[in-house]
């Protein structure tokens, strides 16, 4: 059995309500800095008050800790961690990509409890990612009683969960023993497992938490709504429900949709995270694109409330006002990133503002109250469609200030080339293609959205710095090409596709689409850079105060010029009362440091995966401050040259050096009894094992439960890493196969996580890559039914 540290043992006990015994005199408590939200607090700020790491120090940072979930999964199933952990009560709330949610200590990373959801990993998820737990304190319960503090999770198969903070357990009085299905009274019912999704945490406010969704909105017209609820928190009863698709026409915006099924329209689902501003009784939900999101023949008409910030009265759900960035979108530019509310002074007024950057790179600046623009918008002509059926909007609404954060424009005659044959893959790419300038319609031709949908600005959205009025915004310049493919065509065009092509089938309309992101072999994006930014601009006044290239592109590292390009990036930023911002999720698989005054990075550590996600701080009872980041690797910006990015499961932990502090390297492996989890192909399956050591010779015995797999093999140990040989046999089936698995120890010791490869000869051979993750003896996890 292995025993936690003291300072993790403290965390353990006020978690657990138990009194800890440790051989050393208990330091004076600090004042803790905590994390509450995904973006630190609800109105999305990104910034914490925490100033003990500052410009003058930052460079001083050295890794302290390194936990890892277990969570994550190889090849074409590859999920994302873009969890931004929550630090409530001296512990870290982290979620993860499989819906699971992790207690850890925020002093030292030792896990203190373990939550499975039990995801199906069988289902086509579009978009397998969770970025994050929500949490409520329940004012009728005494602290230490169960489920005082609830920590809510809603994994990818569309369940909102209740757990208790204290041990992980679901909380019996939440739904039906802890969760509350998401998939079953929405219009337009999902056709599979993965149509319609969750992958951000909900909004508390009041007593209720509003959950979102993510749709696979290039599916089919009339894919599953886009219906935003509120539960209560303590029972899980439905308290109120809206759709951003008017059914009738009673609803707002019911004239603004055309057509005979425009109003049986799926998807401008809120899947980003939602804002509140509970004194105002108000909560604000970024729309997305309603599908297909490529043509818009069967929903006619401006298409409100698609594509819009709406603020709904939080107590009731109804509406009070929209804004609407993208009129009848054709482009996948939803509004991606959570509204961030702050308060702008002009004039000698206080008032209540909101902005909202856009896939377009455009950002948006209005009066939190009315919605109206603090800024001048206008409304400006934009290329016609020529595709039979369609009817773009002939305008779309152009912020005057802030300016655009990327350009609006790429004429395929500056085509960009980090070596000849980049340039002429990209040429080749672009032959033939039409680019008339943002929102250039798609057609029966390749053409150039630009900026492309993984924007402009993505999920990262804004970090605020309230002191400076600055909103410091990550955001991306990368072609998207796009082209639609009349029906009777779709064979032919998906046996010419490659890898690299993304085939939507749009059911329910004339055309299916193709479209694929722009990056040549070398791994240099075929537009000119910077590829990716981090701009910094003067909420007060509108302007960009600084700009600079946001990260590296690890391919080019040794191409003269390369460190002025940036990276595309998905990911994001915050800021710190130390003048410091910090950002992730360009593809150098690293955490960056900027002075928040010039822009000017001071510091940057390689993490063992790339990022996906933003990074956030906290300062624990010890008084030291801690900046923590996911690594789980990359999808959508993995390397042309490969199948994709590293695959991580890392939460790291950052701070300044401690005189008291050892370092940490990892131990050796230990023989044992294990269990845990492999992850095979699309499927999960609990796993224990039997590990005898002898020297360096390692042999192991295995078996899993739901498919009945048992198996056997030898290997060898060598410090913290083992690898193995294993044949297993699936007896009721009477076939097998064989396995090579290779992993470290890991969490104190206490697991060993890695990587495989087998040969599944019950489905015809070949070889496919997998996961595992093993934890020895006992272990406080606490598990729900799907």
């Amino acid at each position: 059995m292995r025993f936690l540290s003291c300072a993790a043992a403290a965390a353990a006990a006020i978690i657990m309500s138990n009194r800890v015994g440790c051989q050393q005199t208990a330091p004076r408590p600090h004042a803790t800095v905590d994390w509450t939200a995904y973006a630190h607090d609800a109105a999305g700020t990104k910034h914490s008050p925490a100033a003990q790491i500052t410009r003058a120090n930052v460079g001083k940072l050295v890794p302290v800790w390194t936990y890892r979930t277990g969570d994550f999964t190889l090849g074409a199933a590859m999920a994302r961690d873009e969890t931004t952990p929550l630090f409530v009560d001296n512990v870290l709330y982290a979620s993860t990509p499989f819906g699971g949610v992790r207690a850890i200590d925020g002093e030292t990373g030792a896990e203190l409890w373990s939550f499975d959801s039990r995801l199906d990993l069988s289902g086509d998820y579009g978009d397998p990612t969770n970025r994050g737990v929500s949490t409520w304190l329940d004012p009728s319960r005494p602290v230490g009683a169960a489920c005082h503090r609830r920590i809510f999770v809603a994994p990818l198969d569309a369940r909102l969960i209740a757990l208790d903070a204290r041990t992980g357990r679901p909380c019996s009085d939440f739904g039906a023993h802890g969760q509350v299905p998401l998939g079953h009274d929405v219009v337009n019912a999902p056709e599979y497992k993965g149509e319609l999704e969750v992958t951000s945490p909900p909004a508390v406010v009041d007593g209720m938490v509003i959950v979102g969704s993510t749709v696979a909105d290039g599916h089919r017209a009339n894919a599953p709504s886009g219906v935003v609820r509120a539960f209560d928190a303590r029972t899980g009863v439905l308290r109120w429900s809206w759709d951003p698709v008017a059914r009738d026409s009673t609803q707002p915006g019911y004239d603004t949709w055309h057509g005979p099924q425009a109003h049986r329209t799926g998807a401008a689902n809120a899947w980003s995270i939602i804002s509140v501003d509970s004194a105002r009784d108000l909560v604000f939900v970024p729309t997305g694109s309603a599908s297909p999101d490529f043509f818009g023949g069967e929903r006619l008409g401006q298409n409100l409330l698609a594509n819009s910030v709406v603020a709904l009265r939080a107590s009731t759900g109804k509406m009070v006002w929209h804004f609407q960035v993208v009129h009848h979108d054709l482009w996948d530019y939803d509004v991606p990133a959570q509204p961030v509310l702050f308060t702008m002074h002009r004039d000698g007024r206080d008032i209540p503002a909101l902005a909202q950057t856009t896939k377009m790179g455009h950002v948006f600046i209005v009066d939190r109250e009315t919605g109206k623009p603090l800024f001048p918008v206008e409304e400006r002509p934009v290329p016609r469609s020529d595709v039979a059926g369609e009817e773009a909007w002939p305008t779309q609404p152009f912020p005057t200030l802030p300016r655009p954060l990327s350009p609006e424009r790429f004429d395929t005659a500056d085509v960009f080339g980090a070596t000849d044959a980049g340039r002429a893959w990209c040429r080749e790419q672009l032959r033939g293609a039409r680019s008339s300038g943002i929102f250039t319609p798609p057609a029966l031709m390749p053409t150039v959205i630009f900026p492309g949908n993984i924007g402009g600005s993505n999920w990262s959205g804004i970090a605020l710095d309230p002191a400076r009025h600055l909103a410091i915004i990550p955001s991306n310049r990368l072609i998207t090409l796009v082209e639609l493919i009349p029906r009777a065509d779709v064979h032919d065009a998906m046996a010419r596709g490659t890898r690299f092509d993304e085939f939507a089938p749009q059911a329910g309309t004339p055309y299916a689409m193709r479209r694929r992101h722009l990056v040549a072999p070398d791994g240099a994006p075929c537009n000119p850079p910077p590829w990716g930014t981090l701009t910094a601009i003067d909420l007060e006044t509108g302007q960009v105060r600084w700009e600079r290239p946001f990260g590296r592109v690890a391919q080019l590292a040794n191409v003269a010029g390369s460190e002025r390009w940036g990276s595309p990036n998905l990911g994001g930023a915050m800021t710190t009362a130390g003048g410091v911002v910090f950002a992730g999720g360009a593809v150098d698989h690293r955490l960056h440091a900027f002075d928040v005054d010039t822009g000017n990075e001071l510091w940057s550590a390689e993490l063992p995966a790339g990022v996906h996600a933003s990074p956030m701080t906290y300062v624990t009872a010890s008084g030291r401050q801690f900046v923590v980041v996911a690594a789980g690797g990359h999808r959508e910006l993995h390397a042309r040259a490969g199948d994709f990015d590293k695959a991580g499961d890392y939460i790291v932990a950052f701070a300044l050096p401690s005189a008291r502090e050892r370092p940490s390297t990892p131990g050796p492996i230990t023989a044992g009894e294990y269990q845990g989890h492999i992850v095979l192909d699309r499927t999960r399956l609990p796993i224990k094992w039997s590990l005898t050591l002898n020297g360096s010779a390692a042999s192991v015995t295995l078996e899993t439960s739901g498919l009945h797999v048992t198996g056997s093999g030898t290997g060898r140990a060598s410090g913290d890493t083992l690898s193995l040989d294993v044949a297993w046999t699936v007896p009721e089936r009477k076939c097998g196969g064989t396995m090579h698995l290779t992993g470290n120890t890991a969490n104190h010791d206490t697991a060993i996580i890695g990587e495989l490869s087998y040969v599944d000869e019950c489905a015809g051979g070949g070889t496919k890559p997998g996961t595992f993750a093993m934890w020895k003896g006992e272990r406080r996890e606490s598990v729900i039914a799907p």
